[in-house]
């Protein structure tokens, strides 16, 4: 056999020993054929092996992973006689952290503190020129590239805005949230613990009238007009937080990684960066691709994203590498420390302590890449364009060993002064994110045309910063300040000033029973109310009821807000408000957006009497109504629910469970525990389900604001199992007569499974609390009502 096999080898390879006849020969090619086409099945076979095996090195990875971070809270000095959370035993257990988060009592200012008041104190222009002075004042510390620190201040600032994400409004400058783990540990975040320490002084003197929030933002600004650049302006109003937003930011386990795509190579859920720990993009390449128009896909997606078309993000990447370098004066292995959260007591929250050289100036090492775009790096130039187009590029390596592009021509002048050692000079570079604007047939476009008109470029940049810089701060109405541009931009959610009176108490009250005669039912009324209002996001501060945006598209097309049912509704309240509006004389007016709001409380007041208890429900008046030309239909579309526990609502391709989907909406609406649970249990007595479901409408009496949810959850007469023929749905089960009682959704079974909200769902099932149930679901129905209310003045 050995002998045939290599008979068969040497034929192939056309080193013949032995003389064959041409029929043997046929047979061998035959046999050739054979043996090539029983390898590649068998290479097919290996290949799905080895996927098999990566699927579960993967699994072992991660339960690896699991069992190393619990020894290590174990084991760790600073764990050791610590109590362990309940997820470290169970780690699939509701989390419901992110409903306690950024209590007021972690405020130190107290919890009467009005940030928006200490603003109004604030002298700006004086601390503007505190900043612009700081700019130059190079410290030995930490010295200033070509003595000025606009760029890293740029940087700061792009890099506090920059984690905001479009999907779920999450990120964003709005927190100060750079100064707390993990974003001030992020890998992309490396040597912003200086820029933040340089700002110290500043901060220290003017104290709680400017946040940490507003100061990176306004450095970045005041750093930018100091190089020549005129910017748009600049919005205060972003109030601190003073401990991590809880955001996921990916599922890797290490910095840099990057398992977070889809079968079709999308991103998954609502997360824009490519990487563990990254912004943007890997500006080598995704994945290590140095392929100039890989990393143009994966730019348009990630900017997308974040809420930038093409042409903001051109202006965003050649209006940033304008100014300032890149820093990789040494492979980062080699010579850097840990970030800011690993570091030693003694670093003070210092990080990546660079021990080769100096460790700083022309040291520094930061992202591993090394070069500026530009020969005045400390100046607004068209350079970066004219560079990118006039020269072709070859790659090359860092000092770190990073892939970099420089000029093709070696003879291309050394035209890049160095940022610290006078007289030395460097050749420019670019990274492969930045010949992706070269590259993109798109971006190339406009990247053309804006080297040809420098004043389109200008104010493309201008306008693309500051919506980077402000996307996350809501409607205009909560901007501060005497540098806001009188601009009204379409991205901000316009929505038209009041013009006219508005209506009084004895109106409000007309108005009431005007809906409750018009033969609109309490789950319509409740349901039309919710939808509007419960599009609120206060990560992000859009959405909501002012606006009445319910009404247009793209929210009167949304599964969840039942068009045909909204559409039936809307129209009637449409009636109402011009029968109203047409019979005052006095300018006395109406929005729909009011009568929206109107109608579920007028309802939730009918539903509560109906259980027994009179109560009155809060309503203000001055809401207005936006029309189809003030809202950004593909801009609202990121607000479609993918679910909404409170209405029993869960879409297709959600990313979590619907138990953690209800934990996000709350934590998007600003609720605690207590207040979405009673929410919860109001919702399904009131029959507000989304789709017409019964499934947790545990009650004899749908439409009466009873406690009965509560009560019927806790019922041990009920016994719980599985539907046999629906995923997800659950059949209450009579012990005693075996027959049907409830269906319910693991949102409706969570608050009798989970301790946590076991404990406070049982408050409400109590016989003496069944006013407490009316009145504390009527607390927080009003907030949700008014998470919006900005226009108010009030501190919502």
């Amino acid at each position: 056999m050995k002998k045939r096999n290599l008979l068969i080898t040497t034929a192939m390879a056309g080193l013949m020993v032995f003389s064959l006849s041409t029929t043997a020969m046929a047979k061998e090619e035959v046999k050739v054929k054979a043996v090539a086409e029983t390898e590649e099945k068998e290479k097919t076979v290996a290949q799905a092996r080895v996927e098999a095996e990566k699927e579960a090195t993967a699994k072992v990875e991660a339960e690896a992973k699991m069992k190393e971070v619990a020894e290590a809270m174990v084991n760790s000095d600073l764990s050791k006689g610590e109590a362990k959370p309940n997820q470290f035993w169970w780690p699939e257990q509701l989390n419901l952290s992110p409903l306690r988060q950024h209590d007021t009592k972690s405020n130190p200012y107290g919890e009467s503190f009005n940030y928006a008041e200490e603003f109004k104190k604030l002298d700006l222009n004086s601390l503007k020129k505190d900043i612009d002075t700081l700019l130059t004042k190079s410290q030995a510390w930490w010295p200033a590239d070509y003595g000025n620190y606009g760029p890293l201040f740029i940087r700061m600032a792009w890099h506090s805005a920059g984690t905001y994400r479009t999907l779920d409004g999450r990120g964003g400058a709005g927190g100060g949230q750079q100064r707390f783990d993990p974003l001030n540990s992020w890998p992309d975040n490396a040597n912003l613990d200086k820029a933040r320490r340089l700002l110290w002084p500043v901060k220290q003197k003017y104290g709680k009238k400017i946040s940490w929030a507003d100061l990176m933002i306004l450095a970045g600004n005041v750093a930018m007009e100091n190089m020549g650049f005129k910017t748009l302006g600049f919005a205060g109003g972003r109030e601190d937080d003073w401990e991590p937003d809880m955001v996921y930011w990916g599922p890797e386990t290490k910095w840099l990684d990057a398992k977070r795509r889809d079968k079709d190579g999308k991103l998954k859920g609502p997360l824009a960066a490519v990487q563990m720990g990254l912004i943007y993009v890997n500006p080598e390449g995704p994945g290590g691709n140095h392929d100039p128009l890989a990393a143009a896909k994966a730019i348009r997606e990630s900017f997308g994203r974040m809420a930038m078309n093409d042409e903001e993000t051109v202006a965003l990447i050649a209006g940033g590498h304008t100014f300032g370098k890149a820093h990789g004066a040494y492979d980062p292995s080699e010579c850097v420390g840990v970030e800011p959260a690993g570091a030693p007591i003694e670093e003070q929250g210092f990080g990546w302590k660079n021990k080769c050289g100096k460790g700083n100036a022309e040291d520094t090492v930061t992202s591993g890449l090394e070069g500026a775009w530009s020969s005045a790096p400390d100046r607004w130039t068209m350079m970066y364009l004219a560079n990118l187009f006039h020269f072709e590029w070859k790659q090359a390596k860092s000092p770190a060993g990073a892939i970099q592009w420089i000029p093709t021509n070696e003879t291309a002048p050394e035209m890049v002064p160095d940022a610290h050692i006078d007289g030395k000079f460097h050749h420019p570079i670019m990274f492969t994110t930045d010949l992706a604007l070269k590259r993109d047939p798109e971006y190339s476009k406009i990247a053309k045309r804006f080297l040809k008109n420098r004043e389109d470029f200008e104010h493309a940049f201008a306008r693309a910063w500051f919506k980077l810089t402000h996307r996350d701060m809501g409607p205009r109405a909560r901007y501060l300040g005497t540098d806001v541009p009188g601009i009204k931009l379409i991205w901000q959610d316009p929505i038209p000033e009041v013009n006219h009176k508005l209506i009084s108490e004895q109106d409000v009250n007309n108005l009431k029973s005007k809906i409750l005669e018009s033969g609109l039912t309490v789950r319509e009324l409740v349901r039309t109310a919710w939808a509007s209002a419960a599009s609120f996001r206060g990560s992000d501060m859009r959405g909501g009821a002012n606006g009445a945006r319910l009404r247009l598209e793209p929210q009167k097309n949304w599964e969840v807000n039942n068009p045909e049912e909204l559409a039936k509704v809307l129209k009637r309240l449409e009636e109402i408000r011009k029968e109203f509006n047409n019979a005052r004389s006095d300018n006395t007016k109406v929005s729909v957006a009011d009568l929206i709001v109107l109608g579920g409380i007028a309802a939730i007041e009918k539903a509560a009497k109906d259980a027994g208890s009179d109560v009155l429900v809060p309503f203000k008046p001055g809401r207005a109504d936006a029309t189809q030309e003030q809202t950004d239909v593909k801009s609202f579309a990121v607000l479609e629910p993918a679910a909404d526990g409170f209405r029993n609502y869960f879409g297709k391709d959600n990313y979590r469970s619907p138990a953690d989907m209800l934990i996000e909406k709350a934590s998007l609406l600003n609720l605690s525990v207590p207040e979405m649970t009673v929410l919860v249990g109001g919702m399904r007595a009131l029959n507000a389900n989304s789709g017409h479901s019964k499934h947790g409408v545990f009650t004899d009496r749908p439409g009466v604001l009873s406690n009965d949810f509560f009560v019927n959850l806790f019922d041990m007469s009920t016994k719980w199992k599985k539907a046999d023929k629906s995923e997800g749905i659950y059949e209450g089960i009579d012990r005693q007569t075996g027959k049907l009682k409830w269906t319910a959704t693991v949102v409706d079974l969570i608050f009798g499974a989970n301790s946590e909200l076991r404990a406070v769902a049982e408050v409400y099932a109590f016989d003496d609390s069944k006013e407490k149930f009316v009145h504390d679901f009527v607390h927080a129905w009003t907030k949700v009502m008014n998470l919006d209310r900005f226009d108010s003045g009030e501190k919502i």
